[in-house]
């Protein structure tokens, strides 16, 4: 079945332009329909930068969208000033996004495809957001989702996300841990056929805490949650981040849970940077990106790689 997939400019700023189109470029014939939500004013002028081939008809209101064609959801005009971050930037990455969810809702797309924002531009819009995956799991008002992140070589997922460092044993708990573990199971199950799926638990402290010399977060929270979990039989841990890395035990896993950030991405980035996808699990709206950033250095030079947007394209198609 043909999918239709929004895909968000993200910060016009940064690249997010610029790997859309050529991606919707690359992907235009193989059954997919695509809506681009951007101003009419920076989709010219990268339509002439990329010298474009595939038509993107213009429509300003989703009752105008029918199946089977490609469309730019036009998206107020706005100024361009290539990477800089700014106010006007990011209120156009949050329309986008604003855009994309009303269009889900109306059933109007499968799935959307996010490019890269800028937590301080949206700031600067007076947006308090630190990321997509709020955005998205608050439209919803949805508090049982998780980051995850899909490669042909590591699909992993975190316990905690945008917060710092210092707060990550504060916010850990067994029920987040199990939501996190629940949502990593059904994408095994539901998306790559598993029956049986394993899934590795990372601890949080060196050594798995050392019997909690370390730090007791894995005698207080991590074990009790694997052995009480519904999912019980298919986890297995808490094991020591570096040694679980350094001697490539993740290839013996269907999926691995880790609880924060870099924790996860700096080893997922190592492996996967290029072809890695950022996937919200556990919302109604299907929601993947490329698993980078804005690039704001190599803005407006034609030379960004799409690749992890192809990529997160072909996983929106996938999962939805």
């Amino acid at each position: 079945m043909k999918k239709t997939i929004a895909i968000t400019c993200g910060d016009i700023n940064g690249i997010g332009p610029e790997i859309s189109l050529k991606a919707i470029q690359k992907l235009s014939n193989q059954h997919i329909n695509f809506i681009f939500i951007c101003p009419s004013n920076v989709y010219e002028y990268y339509k002439k930068l990329l010298n474009l081939t595939v038509n993107l008809i213009p429509v300003y209101d989703i009752n105008d969208i029918d199946t089977n064609r490609n469309y730019l959801f036009v998206l107020p005009e706005t100024k361009m000033d290539f990477g800089k971050i700014t106010k006007e930037s990011g209120l156009i990455s949050f329309l986008a996004i604003e855009a994309s969810i009303k269009l889900f809702k109306n059933k109007k797309i499968n799935a959307v495809v996010t490019s890269p924002i800028s937590k301080e531009a949206i700031k600067l819009a007076g947006f308090d957001f630190p990321g997509h995956t709020e955005i998205y799991s608050n439209s919803e008002n949805n508090n049982n989702y998780t980051m995850t992140f899909i490669s042909h070589k590591l699909k992993a997922a975190l316990t905690t996300i945008h917060i710092p460092l210092k707060d990550v044993p504060k916010r850990l708990s067994r029920e987040q841990l199990e939501i996190t573990i629940q949502n990593a199971y059904n994408i095994c199950v539901k998306y790559y056929k598993r029956l049986k799926p394993k899934l590795a638990i990372l601890s949080l402290n060196p050594h798995a805490g050392e019997q909690g010399i370390l730090g007791t977060e894995e005698i207080e929270i991590i074990i009790p949650t694997i052995n009480n979990s519904q999912y019980k039989d298919s986890l297995y841990g808490p094991f020591p981040a570096d040694a679980f890395f350094g001697n490539k035990l993740y290839k013996n896993f269907d999926f691995i849970i880790g609880h924060y950030h870099d924790q996860v991405l700096i080893p997922f980035k190592l492996l996967s940077f290029e072809k890695g996808v950022n996937f919200t699990a556990g919302l109604n709206i299907i929601r993947t990106s490329p698993d980078h950033g804005t690039a704001f250095d190599i803005s407006n030079k034609n030379i960004a790689s799409p690749t992890s947007m192809i990529e997160a394209i072909k996983v929106a198609c996938k999962f939805s």
